[in-house]
């Protein structure tokens, strides 16, 4: 049956390149592997694809319309539907050296970001380098082999196929509830630190209100707890008042983590202070004793000669200056 601008599908599909055969995507790992594509951080499992909304190829979105369910099909998609025809306006020649420190490590076949564009460099000679900056599969026909295998339903089948396509999770490890349009799911702890978890909360909040009616509301949810530490003490009684395993004779102990009051790090803070303070005091009046110590050795050996001290060479062409003006 055909299906409508905005159906959710689950479409398991390989795609490669008519007339070279490489293949270019697939929703298999057994594909992927077989030619050498193979992403150990992907997720290979039937892709979620919103019907006419431009998730896919546009050639294959139009396909996708009129597609059957559980139907396996083969549609070839030529190239003004699918990255675009060869544009020649696109190659530029320019010198070596505008690639600036760059200029002496690229090769042919290299892909490099020039004026926020991405090209793949076609030829380097004379001094000069030649960047194609049309898509790498521009021109070329793309063969799909693709099965839809789901149109999506129930509410919350949705929303956990919208969630998973922005965080690839475990089914499993999803928690959502939907109560009078209020929608709560719990954030995995896996993405408590992901970057641009705001952005990513945003975007599923978007997919969910456009595709999901009944939901009014989103509230996503992350629990921190305490972290407690539990010990074992085996062998040993319990003491009154603690708790017991049910004939294990097993004593388990919790230790909480307590924070310190603002209180009591003001006083740590003062004690440590003083002690500081004190030992300052303490190395002034040791270096105080020990001066007096060396005065009295001064006197001790020096009391019967007193030289008087003869001025250095710079002291007496100055007391001469001095003399000199005073004259």
């Amino acid at each position: 049956m055909p299906f409508s601008k905005g159906s959710l599908l689950l479409v398991d599909y390989t795609a490669r390149v008519k007339d070279t055969n490489e293949v270019i995507d697939t929703t298999s790992e057994e594909e992927a592997r077989k030619h050498n594509i193979h992403d150990p951080n992907k997720v290979y499992e039937p892709r979620l694809v919103s019907v006419g909304d431009g998730w896919v190829l546009k050639g294959f979105d139009e396909v996708l319309l009129g597609a059957n369910l559980n139907e396996e099909m083969t549609v070839e998609i030529p190239p003004e539907k699918a990255f675009g025809v060869r544009d020649p306006n696109k190659v530029r020649l320019i010198p070596l050296r505008k690639l600036g420190d760059k200029a002496d490590q690229v090769n042919v076949g290299d892909v490099i970001e020039m004026d926020n564009r991405v090209g793949i460099i076609r030829s380097i000679s004379s001094g000069r380098v030649q960047i194609d900056f049309n898509h790498r599969l521009a021109g070329r026909t793309i063969e799909y082999r693709f099965k839809v295998l789901k149109c999506l339903e129930d509410d919350m089948e949705k929303a956990t196929a919208l969630i998973r396509r922005r965080m690839p999770v475990d089914a499993s490890k999803l928690r959502l509830t939907l109560n009078s349009g209020i929608m709560e799911i719990m954030v995995p702890q896996e993405y408590y630190m992901q970057e641009g978890l705001q952005i990513i909360k945003r975007a599923i909040a978007n997919d969910i209100f456009r595709y999901v009616q009944s939901v009014k509301s989103i509230r996503f949810i992350e629990v921190y707890e305490r972290v407690e530490e539990v010990k074992e003490k085996e062998g040993e009684k319990v003491g009154e008042g603690e708790g017991r395993g049910a004939g294990t004779g097993t004593e388990v102990e919790v230790v909480e983590a307590k924070s310190k009051t603002d209180e009591e790090v003001k006083v740590e803070a003062g004690v440590e202070a003083e002690k500081r303070v004190k030992e300052v005091e303490r190395v002034e009046e040791k270096g105080k004793e020990e001066e007096k110590e060396e005065e009295k050795e001064k006197i001790q050996e020096g009391q019967d000669v007193q030289p008087q001290p003869q001025p250095q060479p710079q002291q007496q062409a100055h007391v001469q200056a001095e003399s000199k003006v005073q004259g």
